[in-house]
């Protein structure tokens, strides 16, 4: 299997196939700071802290499972993509990975701007106050409502998907006596190495008009023709958690071929090009992530060769990073409740949490790293399987790790790069409450999403 990309393969029995982990590390109390937020340490006594506030004592104040978020982390790096593209490209957070009214006002606070693929995201930035023409509105079946809030409120631009979006944003901008800027969503054939159910530029899926067939092309005469919307470039997006650089490279060659083809038949170069997000995170010690200068360099690089080659002005270009700035800046701590030896197989490690709280794993078969937090140990390595409490055999929070043998119940573990998407596709299953995302910062910690309750649940069940 390639490490290029985040690991693909089937999501139900082979979840819990044996045999491919790797051999134990070389010490069980190291904590790898590609895949830790920037400010985890670990104490002179052995037990870790974030923020300068130590595990035990923010499990003690906001219970488990919750997850810590560090903000000073999550700054630095929206600073970084900031800086990586400067002022001649603009930088989106996909909300989709993380969104909370705290990430949205230190989005607006670090200079990035954010886009959305719901009302309800929508709603979310507008009420932090994140100005509406730094919005992006995506989305494959935005509702009648939805894309007249959006074009109400002015968002900077709005990602069409399909034919039938081109028309109803048209019409509903002319009816509002708006003309609303657009872009067109283009799938460019392009097979990324990641997981089948996340990547998004090969035809065989929801998104986007494809460049097969002309269908792109005719998408744009369509919308050249209407007078609510203002074509202003191309928006693709290729997948998630993509290491490799070379699914860009083709996507922008065939993105900047459409762009000519556009100037040739109507005379005119469009202004923009968005070349989506999904750069991957170091989920363990084997991912090798991208730093930000180097993919603003090399999409820079590929985009002013082909547009050179092709006789057009170079574009501006929008990214669109989300997990690649929430995904590491978090982790999730969970207290271990039972701990179930199978001889001659693995030790299975059961916490308060689960599928519940992480879907990834049973969703993607996405891999993590785990440690032990709230203590150092000298034991020997055991082979842990990390399961929540959930009543799903495919509850599985970290298939194959490594923790100290002396594990014992009440022990404090967490799992790291668990910023996105944990929380953003967190469920009620079995009607557990949603844990609380807590923002750590210089010693101090405070709740930015709260503890769902049993009268939260209750509330809504109204028969």
């Amino acid at each position: 299997m390639s490490r290029s990309a985040h690991p693909a393969g089937p999501r139900h029995a082979d979840v819990l196939t044996e045999g491919h982990y790797a051999a134990p590390p070389a010490d069980l109390n190291a904590l790898d700071a590609k895949v830790w937020s920037r400010t985890v340490t670990r104490t002179p006594d052995g037990a870790v802290s974030v923020g300068g506030i130590e595990v035990a004592r923010l499990a003690e104040e906001f219970g488990t499972p919750a997850y810590f978020l560090d903000e000073d982390d999550f700054r630095a790096r929206c600073r970084a993509w900031r800086d990586a593209f400067g002022t001649d490209a603009d930088v989106f957070y996909a909300g989709k990975a993380f969104l909370s009214r705290a990430v949205v006002r230190w989005l607006h606070e670090e200079g990035l701007n954010l886009d959305v693929c719901s009302g309800g995201e929508l709603a979310t930035a507008l009420s932090a106050g994140m100005p509406a023409e730094r919005i992006a509105f995506h989305g494959n079946n935005k509702s009648e409502a939805e894309i007249e809030r959006a074009i109400e409120v002015g968002v900077g631009r709005i990602v069409l998907d399909s034919f039938q979006e081109i028309v109803r944003v048209s019409h509903i901008a002319e009816r509002l006596g708006k003309r609303q800027p657009v872009q067109i969503r283009v799938t460019v054939g392009v097979e990324a190495h990641t997981h089948e159910f996340i990547a998004t530029a090969h035809e065989d899926q929801k998104f986007g008009i494809a460049l097969a067939g002309g269908q792109a092309a005719e998408a744009v005469r369509r919308a050249l023709k209407l007078d609510g919307i203002e074509l202003i470039g191309i928006h693709s997006h290729i997948g998630s958690q993509i290491f490799d650089m070379a699914g860009f490279e083709v996507a922008a060659r065939r993105v900047v071929s459409l762009l000519a083809e556009v100037r040739d038949e109507h005379g005119i170069e469009l202004p923009e090009i968005d070349l989506g997000g999904g750069l991957g995170i170091a989920y363990t010690s084997d991912d090798d992530p991208s730093e930000p200068h180097e993919i603003a360099k090399a999409l820079n690089e590929i985009v002013t060769r082909e547009c050179e080659a092709a006789g057009l002005r170079t574009p501006r270009i929008s990214v669109e990073p989300g997990r690649a700035i929430v995904g590491p800046t978090a982790f999730t701590l969970y207290t271990v409740g039972t701990i179930k030896p199978l001889e001659t197989l693995r030790t299975y490690v059961s916490v308060d949490g689960g599928m519940s709280d992480n879907i990834r794993t049973a969703l993607y078969d996405a891999e993590y790293t785990v440690a032990l937090v709230s203590r150092r140990s000298d034991a020997e390595p055991m082979l842990v399987r990390v399961v929540g409490k959930h009543c799903e055999s495919g509850d599985i929070v970290v298939k194959d790790a490594f923790l100290p043998a002396d594990l014992a119940p009440g022990d404090l573990i967490a799992v790291p790069a668990t910023g996105a998407y944990c929380r953003s596709m967190a469920s009620n299953y079995n009607h557990a409450l949603r844990p609380p995302v807590v923002a750590v910062q210089g010693g101090e910690a405070r709740v930015i999403v709260r503890r769902e309750t049993e009268e939260d649940l209750l509330r809504l069940d109204v028969g």
